[in-house]
């Protein structure tokens, strides 16, 4: 049984980094630091 665990577990694993290498993959430097910004300036002060 922890066999099976620990395996899914890698599968798991494996799948997560797969898709955050392939979303990362095609996407440039400067706009993977554009779509990773905080939006700062969100706040509507006037009501």
């Amino acid at each position: 049984m922890t066999l099976f665990i620990f395996v899914g577990d890698m599968l798991v694993m494996f799948f997560m980094v797969t898709m955050i290498v392939w979303l990362t993959a095609g996407v440039g430097k400067s706009r993977a630091q554009e779509i990773s910004r905080i939006p700062l300036e969100d706040e509507n002060y006037n009501g």
